[in-house]
């Protein structure tokens, strides 16, 4: 809980509406994301000191309506209305400002302390959209400040007006529609007995109640008396007679009557309609034929440009460390001391030299791609995909951040609604290509084979996805709900944006992974002094050496392959005892594919299996793993009987 002395404020807003790019401006670093109490939502929140004053400031995840259905949504309402905030800071989409004042709307008759932040100004003036930021302000009762979160501009206002608010107070009225709903509106309110639950103010309670018909918004007004419940049916009723919908439609209508209304009322467009750039753009990036070859090419161009400047830069930095390593041979001989030294030296330089040349370009062009506003597209593209495996396209969004890492992928799918959704798309995860093994199938398939084969490689892994997830589907039968998807705008990259991304990628791998790294090539160096590592070959030879015909000493890389994917390529070459250039001289090219496609698909990281039993459970954790071994057997096995 935070501290009562310390304001709240919570930023809400539409989807797309860059309202966590606000936040995270404001925040920086320091936000941290967590799950609402009792639930698996989560949200972000940070205790920020602006000009020596502290906020505790929390991202809600989007919202379209403060009576939504989405799981997700509901969860928004429930901190509106029970955890009340000091402030709301609105942020609205001044490029689509029509749609986005409809929630404006229902936060204004909410009655909270509230700031809207008229983002994406730079957007509504590309496509010659012009809103008076004054007017709108006089007619919604509450500031409005231009912003473009994307380059921080006017958010320091945006900051200066919210204290102003917090300081002194603030009354909004909601803004009243057709007189024939008013007049029902009233009278609710009138009705409402003493003792009832009061959600924001009479006049919104009220609202709720004809909109919902006393179900108002998973229950958050409670059970509505049976005497209230009788009076509110006809008043109801009344209301729909006399427009000929029902009554949520006409609520509905008003709300979106009147957001139409004050956008007309406070913009104006300054040319005739005509395709922006970016439409004509989606025109062909999403075509139906063209934005699939074009999406082939984008990430043949991903994997060849990751490849041309990973391949170069390991080849310059792995010298360094043979160099050392051969110097520390003759100086140290071959006793305890060299072991040591020889496990720091490939650990810190197979992350160095063997990680990072891979690693590196992928986060880049990742984070590139993301600002572009490409990835979003590609999730679009591929929704048909996904309704052949019985998802939709609301899981790319999970699987496309597995390939940086499958952890946050799997923490993603709480935005699936389906209980059925969340556990299949969990259940694949694991099978898509993460940053570690990337770096093991272009570090081994690519260099050694070539880009192409590598580029295959990807491909057959989206058709083992396709297949397995179509098994899997066939036993969770429960349908899938239906989803539409919404595009964000193309956006330029901003290069500081990119390198922001890129470097917390790169911290939270030198945090988290590397020591990992390091240690595990310690370990694997005092095994081989003392001989322990023969010891985990013996046990593992029946699968490694019969099964899949790899040398009998990889088997201890499988152990050290479960902490960390990395570790798996490093710890090959300390295992076989050569040098990487020299790789080829104790490995056949057709044992590395094996071994890639093994290494790829065997059991999940231990990261990865302790965010399953702690998102899906037990249980599915341990099918999880079970599922991992099966393919990655049965696919090692195939491969080695093709080849």
């Amino acid at each position: 809980m935070s501290d009562p002395r310390t304001p709240v404020v919570v930023f809400i807003g539409q989807p797309n509406s860059g309202k966590s790019t606000l936040f995270n401006s404001i925040a920086g670093h320091k936000a941290e994301t967590s799950n609402f109490p009792g639930t698996s939502i989560q949200h972000t929140h940070s205790r920020v000191n602006i000009e020596g004053r502290l906020l505790d400031i929390v991202d809600l995840p989007g919202t379209y309506s403060l009576c939504p259905t989405d799981r997700a949504e509901q969860v928004v309402l429930s901190h509106l209305f029970s955890e009340r905030p000091d402030l709301v800071v609105n942020v609205v989409d001044a490029s689509t400002l029509s749609r986005s004042l409809e929630l404006s709307l229902e936060l204004i008759e909410l009655g909270y302390p509230m700031v809207i932040a008229l983002n994406m100004m730079d957007l509504a003036e590309r496509k010659g959209i012009e809103v008076d930021g004054a007017k709108l302000q006089a007619l919604l009762g509450a500031p409005v400040v231009p912003i473009i979160a994307t380059f921080g501009r006017g958010v320091k206002e945006l900051l200066e007006r919210a204290f102003t608010v917090l300081d002194e107070g603030q009354v909004l009225r909601g803004i009243r529609g057709s007189g024939d709903v008013e007049s029902k509106i009233a009278e609710m309110e009138r009705l409402i007995p003493p003792g009832f639950p009061i959600v924001g103010n009479r006049r919104f309670t009220a609202v709720k109640l004809i909109e919902t018909g006393g179900l108002a918004c998973g229950d958050l007004l409670g059970e509505v008396d049976p005497r209230l419940a009788s009076v509110l049916a006809g008043l109801r009723k009344g209301l729909e007679e006399s427009r000929g919908a029902p009554a949520y439609e006409i609520i509905s209508a008003e709300r979106h009557h009147l957001a139409m209304k004050i956008f007309e009322g406070t913009s104006r467009v300054l040319h005739g309609k005509r395709l922006t750039w970016d439409t004509r753009a989606d025109a062909v990036l999403m075509h139906p034929v063209f934005g699939y070859v074009i999406l082939v090419a984008v990430f043949l161009a991903f994997f060849l440009v990751i490849f041309k400047v990973g391949n170069p830069l390991e080849a310059l930095l792995l010298g360094p460390f043979e160099s050392l390593k051969a110097t520390l041979a003759s100086r140290l001989g071959d006793g305890f001391a060299f072991y040591l030294a020889e496990g720091l030296i490939q650990g810190v330089g197979g992350g160095v030299a063997i990680v990072l040349p891979y690693f590196l370009p992928l986060l880049f062009l990742m984070a590139l791609l993301e600002d572009l506003g490409y990835l979003a597209r590609a999730g679009f593209l591929l929704d048909a995909f996904m309704h052949r495996i019985g998802l939709h396209g609301k899981s790319v969004s999970p699987f496309i951040l597995g390939f940086g890492c499958n952890v946050p992928a799997i923490v993603s799918t709480r935005i699936l609604e389906s209980q059925r959704d969340r556990i299949l798309t969990s259940l694949l995860i694991p099978f898509i290509p993460c940053a570690a093994r990337t770096t093991i199938i272009l570090a081994l398939v690519a260099f050694y084979l070539g880009p192409l084969w590598a580029m295959g490689f990807y491909v057959a892994n989206l058709a083992v996805v396709a297949l397995v997830g179509w098994v899997i589907s066939l036993f969770l039968k429960e349908p899938s709900p239906g989803l539409i998807l919404e595009i964000p705008s193309l956006k330029a990259p901003r290069p500081g944006s990119v390198l922001r991304k890129t470097w917390l990628q790169i911290f939270s791998f030198v945090k988290f992974a590397w020591p990992i790294l390091i240690a595990g090539s310690l370990v694997l160096s005092l095994m081989s002094f003392f001989g322990a590592d023969r010891l985990v070959n013996d046990i593992l030879a029946p699968l490694v050496s019969q099964g899949l015909g790899l040398p009998r000493e990889l088997g201890v890389t499988l152990v050290f392959g479960f902490l960390r994917k990395e570790l798996s390529l490093i710890m090959m070459l300390q295992a076989l005892g050569v040098e990487y250039q020299d790789l080829l001289t104790a490995i056949t090219r057709e044992q590395i594919i094996v071994f890639t496609v093994f290494i790829s698909f065997f059991i999940p990281c231990l990261s990865t299996f302790a965010i399953l039993w702690k998102e899906i459970g037990k249980k599915w954790a341990f099918v999880s793993v079970g599922l991992s071994v099966s393919v990655a057997l049965a696919l090692s096995w195939l491969v080695r009987l093709v080849i």
